[in-house]
Formats: structure tokens, C-alpha cells, sequence
């Protein structure tokens, strides 16, 4: 996969604590030397998804107003049967866990 980890913002362009969040997720990822890239599309949350997962990206976050509101975001590893809710203070220790895993 050409990122280790993509950020899904859900609606930044409506949700300036969505934006600050992901921006700030990524700059965190990045100064760790992780492959990151942050999706900033306007794109609805199932084609987002459908897009990283045919490319292989193997840890998802994604970020969003409701979720934010109780601290929290929810990470996808690409073989999870399902997103696992994490709250925003753990989320990179959470993504260095699964990283080496």
C-alpha cells in the first residue's frame, strides 16, 4: 500500500473541529515518520472507504462531529470486521500498537 494510514474526515468542510482534529492527527503521524495521507475529499463516508480499501491501506481513521463531541474516533484495521471506537487522546498510541502488531 503506498500509506501506512488515511485519515477520513467526515464533512471537515462543515465541522472546523473535524478539520482541526484531522490535521492535527496527521501532523502527529507524520513528525513519527508514518505514512500518512488525509483524505480531504468532499466524498461520502461508504465511497471513501470503498476507495481505501481496494488500495490496501491498512489503518483507517476516521474522524467525525458526533464522535468527537463524546472524545472520541474510530479506527479500522483493514482485516477488522469492524471500526473499534478509540477515544482521541489514544489514538496514536492505539495506531503504534496495531502498527506493530
Amino acid at each position: 500500500a503506498p500509506f501506512t494510514v488515511v485519515i477520513c474526515p467526515i464533512s471537515p468542510d462543515r465541522s472546523p473541529d473535524v478539520k482541526a482534529a484531522a490535521d492535527k492527527l496527521h501532523d502527529d503521524l507524520t513528525a513519527l515518520g508514518v505514512d500518512v495521507l488525509l483524505d480531504d475529499r468532499n466524498e461520502r463516508p461508504g465511497a471513501m472507504f470503498a476507495d481505501w480499501e481496494l488500495i490496501g491501506v491498512p489503518h483507517r481513521v476516521t474522524i467525525g462531529d458526533k464522535g468527537l463531541k463524546d472524545g472520541q474516533v474510530e479506527y479500522q484495521h483493514r482485516r477488522d470486521a469492524e471500526a473499534t471506537k478509540v477515544a482521541v487522546t489514544d489514538i496514536l498510541l492505539h495506531i503504534q500498537g496495531r502498527m506493530a502488531a
